[in-house]
């Protein structure tokens, strides 16, 4: 039985997911974006936003607990740079989870996990582009006599146009 065990084991063993969530840690704070399934998009929220919110305090300490997560000091150095500075005044929910539909060979649910306050770009629908239905005009005229008038107008203008010997063949042949 599995009574209050509440985090998503994956189907790997504890050290293996460990090393999974920091790696994925890694690319989502170097990257701003990662895609992945929803499982592990969900898995990794709850792994990386306490690291973020320990990264708001910039001492030593803290920077040794977030390394101690994510062996690499590339990405401690971006996440006590850049990614605190962004995520100073917030008071948590650091990250947002898009649904991007099924994977083509398995069927897997997959999601996109970008950081909140780098949102330049989220596919979908933006708050702007929302569509909207439209009717097609009609004239109160019947349409012989919408047709009947409209010819006499193209006519004419072939009628006013220059006429030329020389046809579109002979001119590209020059």
């Amino acid at each position: 039985m599995r009574h209050g065990k509440k985090f998503n084991h994956l189907g790997r063993s504890a050290s293996h997911r460990r090393a999974m969530l920091a790696n994925m840690a890694i690319s989502l704070i170097e990257h701003k974006r990662i895609k992945t399934t929803i499982a592990k998009a969900k898995a990794l929220r709850q792994y990386v936003e306490p690291l973020i919110t320990k990264a708001k305090n910039d001492t030593t300490h803290s920077r040794r607990t977030v390394f101690s997560y994510l062996q690499n000091k590339e990405a401690v150095k971006e996440l006590f740079g850049e990614i605190s500075n962004r995520v100073a005044d917030r008071p948590g929910g650091y990250t947002r989870i898009l649904k991007i539909g099924n994977r083509q060979g398995d069927n897997a649910e997959m999601a996109i996990i970008e950081l909140v306050d780098y949102n330049e770009f989220a596919p979908g629908k933006s708050a702007g582009s929302k569509k909207k239905r439209r009717r097609k005009k009609t004239t109160s005229k019947p349409k012989a006599e919408a047709a009947a008038e409209e010819t006499p107008v193209v006519e004419e203008a072939a009628a006013e146009a220059p006429e030329t010997t020389e046809t579109p063949d002979e001119k590209s042949e020059e």
